[in-house]
This record gives structure tokens, sequence and C-alpha cells, in this order.
């Protein structure tokens, strides 16, 4: 791997990306719709542009020979149509440019939302379908998103999709932020009986897989054609991590309860009145949300470790003594 590009290279688990990527050596190049210091200061090239852009795709891709695809439209809510835009159509076009640049390798960020069906998953594998009834368009998007990467799958066009699940650590300017704000705004409330177990995935071991994805389909290409789940190797019971973190930061533990039956109903409600009103923000609780707080969902590890040679390097444990380091020195988000 000489020379490597990434998309949405100045998001969360872009950025982490390219430091691993410039750590190994490789010359990396960003393409995202602003510049990203974070990224030039890492020795990176930054290239602006949409990847719904297929003509500056086509330009910035060239002379790349392995591509992480990150850039992607998170979230549970928003617009259909902006969803499948990016998700999908820049999709699209980043093969297309891999094809017309002779681009060898595409390791792709997907996400194990794929495959939530709005059942418990405990112990999971790839061999899990795709959801039949996914209730973001998030989730619905990345489905075919990653279906056109892996049904592109070829001799001249090595391809793989990562799926993370709940990327947190330092720099993230989501999950945790999130959380910490409903914590500390007293309206946090436990979905569900409260034990169930899910996986998450710490940011220095998910841009680890990546590296590791990308050299297989450079050398064995024993990962060719197929999805990995990725996470710390073992799930946490999401509510006694989520008090965990409080405790450390000093914000009052949720408990208030709410069962995953009434979540799910307010959330229906919720999406209801905000699309018929045309009201653009996010519901504070969705029907996806829902399910999401109140239900379990881990995945076996195997097929990642066994392929790519992925084992998380930094424990859970540890990625939280980063974390809490970390949050220490963002003035106002702890709550302190």
């Amino acid at each position: 791997m000489r020379r490597a590009l990434v998309t949405g290279g100045g998001g969360f688990v872009g950025l982490a990306v390219v430091r691993r990527l410039r750590e190994a050596g490789v010359a990396t190049t960003v393409v995202g719709r602003n510049r990203y210091p974070a990224a030039g200061a890492l020795g990176a090239e930054c290239r602006v542009g949409d990847i719904r852009d297929r003509e500056f795709l086509g330009k910035v891709v060239a002379g790349h020979d392995t591509l992480f695809h990150v850039a992607a439209l998170a979230g549970i809510w928003g617009r259909r149509q902006d969803f499948f835009s990016i998700n999908v159509e820049g999709t699209k076009n980043v093969l297309a440019a891999c094809r017309a640049n002779r681009v060898r390798h595409l390791v792709y960020t997907s996400t194990p939302s794929v495959v939530f069906d709005g059942r418990s998953i405990e112990g999971g594998d790839e061999s899990l379908p795709y959801s039949a009834r996914p209730l973001c368009d998030y989730a619905a998007s990345k489905i075919e998103a990653e279906k056109l990467v892996l049904a592109a799958n070829s001799s001249s066009l090595r391809t793989c999709a990562l799926r993370p699940h709940l990327v947190w650590g330092p720099g993230d300017t989501q999950i945790i932020p999130r959380l910490l704000r409903q914590g500390r705004s007293g309206r946090l409330r436990i979905v569900g009986n409260g034990v169930n177990r899910v996986d998450i995935s710490y940011i220095d071991n998910v841009a680890d897989a990546h590296l590791l994805a990308g050299l297989n389909l450079e050398h064995s290409g024993t990962a060719a054609g197929l999805p990995f789940f990725i996470s710390q190797g073992e799930p946490v019971v999401l509510w006694q991590w989520i008090n965990e973190l409080f405790d450390r930061v000093n914000i009052p533990r949720p408990d208030k309860k709410v069962s995953a039956r009434t979540a799910f109903r307010i959330g229906w409600l919720l999406e209801t009145v905000y699309r018929l009103t045309g009201r653009r923000e996010e519901p504070r609780m969705t029907r996806f949300l829902a399910e999401q707080l109140a239900l379990s969902h881990w995945f076996s590890p195997r097929r990642a470790g066994d392929i790519l040679g992925y084992t998380p390097q930094v424990s859970t444990q540890q990625g939280m003594e980063r974390l809490v380091a970390w949050l220490g020195g963002q003035a106002g988000l702890t709550g302190s």
C-alpha cells in the first residue's frame, strides 16, 4: 500500500484511519466537503469536494492503489433523499472512480445496523441476513451501499466491508457528547430492563481494523467480497457502561425507566408528528433508537480475527481511561 485515499477523512473514524495510515508511512489523500486542518497536520493531502460529484472523484482518485470509503451521512433522522444521495449514489461514484482509475483495493466502512431487525442479536455472525425492515433511512441506505460494494468485488477491484459497532473514544463528536448532554439535562431514561448487552468499538481498534483490511486485500485477498463485524471482542452491559462513564465525569446516573414497548410507541408517535409538521430536528425518541437502547446487539468477532488478524489492542477499560482523560480537557463536556 503506497498511496491511499480516505473519503470522509476529516470525521471521527476517517481521521483515525488517516492517522494510522500516516503512522504506517502510507501517502494519504483526504476527500471531504471541507478542509480538515487535523488531517493536514498529519501530512495528508486534502482535496475538497463532494462524493456525489462523479467528475471530481474521477480526477482525485487517480494514482491511488487503495481507497477507504468512510464518508457517509449518519444519524437516525433526516430526509430520505439525503441519506440515499450521499450513502448510495456517493458509493456508486466511488466504485466508478475506482474502476476508471484501476484502484485495486476498496475498504468500505459499514455498520451492524444493516442486519438489525428489531430483535436482540447475541453472538450473531456475518451469516445474518440484511434487515427486512430497517427503521431508519440511514440503515436502509447503508444496506444498499454495502450490497453495491461487496457485489463489486472482482479480480481487478478487491472490496470488503467493515461493520464497527458504536465507535467511541477521544475525539468523538456524536455518541459520547450526546450521552453527556442527555445525562446533564436529566432527560436520559433507561429503556427496557437495563441488562441488555451491546458491542462497542474503541476508535483506535477500528482504525487498526481498516489498515488490516487494506493490507489483506493487497496481499492474500482472503477478505475480498466479505463483511466483518468489528468490536472490542466482548459486549458490555449498556447501562452499566453508561453509568461508569457518568460516575467518572460527575454526572448523576439515570434512575428512571421506560419500558421498551412504551419507548417504541413514543418514537412512532414523535416520528409521525415530526413528518406531518415538517420538523427537521431529530425527535428525542424514535422507533430505531428505542430498540437500540432496549435490546441486546452483539456479534461474533471470529471472522475478523481469523481472516484479518484483528484483535483489539486497546481494552475497554484502557479506552475508558483515555476517554475520561480527554474529556477532562474538554471544557463544558463533563458537566463538572
